[in-house]
C-alpha cells in the first residue's frame, strides 16, 4: 500500500459521509460532530483533513461535481449529434429524479444556504452550474452560431433547474418530460432559423 494511502482513503470516506448527510439534512443543519460520528473518525482526523466546515463543504461540492461530469462524459460518448448529447443530459436528470437517493440539487441548496456571492461555498456551487452551462454551450456550438449556442445553453440550464425544483416537489416525471421536450424543441427551432 503506498505511503499516505490510508490518509487519502480516510479523507475520501469523510467526504462521502458528509455528502450523504448534507444532501439529506442540509449544510447548516449537519454539524461537524454528526459527520465525525457517522464517519467513525477521530475529531483530530477530521480537523487534520478539514480545518473548517466550509472547506469540507467545498470539497463535497467538488466531489459531486466531478462525479456528475464523469457521468455526463460517458453519456456524451454514446451520442452522435448535438441534439442527442443534450437529450442524454435531460435523460440523466430523469433517472436522477426517479432515484430514491434524489433529495434535490446539492448545489442549489448550497446557493440557498450560503447566499453571499463572495463565500467559497457559493462560488463552488455557482461554478458547477456554470460548468454545466458551458458544457451545453460547447455541444451546441457544433451546430449553432456562438451567440445562439450561448443563449440556448442558458435557456436549457433554466429548464433543468426548474425541472429539478418541480421534481423536489414530487412532479419529477412530468417536469423532466416537459423540460426535455421544450429544450429539444428550442434546439430544433434555433437550428432551423440559421
Amino acid at each position: 500500500m503506498p505511503e499516505g494511502y490510508g490518509n487519502l482513503e480516510k479523507r475520501h470516506h469523510i467526504v462521502e459521509t458528509a455528502y450523504e448527510l448534507f444532501k439529506r439534512f442540509g449544510f447548516h443543519a449537519t454539524g461537524i460532530d454528526r459527520i465525525i460520528a457517522e464517519a467513525k473518525v477521530a475529531k483530530m482526523t477530521m480537523y487534520r483533513h478539514f480545518p473548517s466546515k466550509d472547506g469540507l463543504i467545498v470539497e463535497v461540492l467538488d466531489y459531486r461535481s466531478q462525479r456528475f461530469d464523469s457521468q455526463l462524459d460517458r453519456l456524451a460518448e454514446q451520442a452522435a449529434t448535438a441534439e442527442a448529447k443534450i437529450a442524454t443530459i435531460f435523460d440523466w436528470y430523469g433517472r436522477w429524479f426517479a432515484s430514491p437517493r434524489f433529495h434535490g440539487c446539492l448545489f442549489a441548496h448550497a446557493v440557498a444556504e450560503f447566499g453571499d456571492r463572495a463565500h467559497p461555498v457559493f462560488k463552488a456551487a455557482s461554478a458547477q452550474k456554470e460548468k454545466l452551462r458551458q458544457r451545453m454551450r460547447a455541444i451546441l456550438a457544433d451546430r449553432l452560431p456562438a451567440n445562439r449556442a450561448e443563449n440556448l445553453a442558458s435557456a436549457l440550464l433554466m429548464l433543468l433547474e426548474g425541472a429539478t425544483l418541480l421534481a423536489q416537489m414530487g412532479r419529477g416525471d412530468e417536469a423532466i418530460r416537459e423540460a426535455r421536450e421544450a429544450g429539444l424543441g428550442l434546439i430544433r427551432a434555433a437550428a432551423a432559423g440559421q
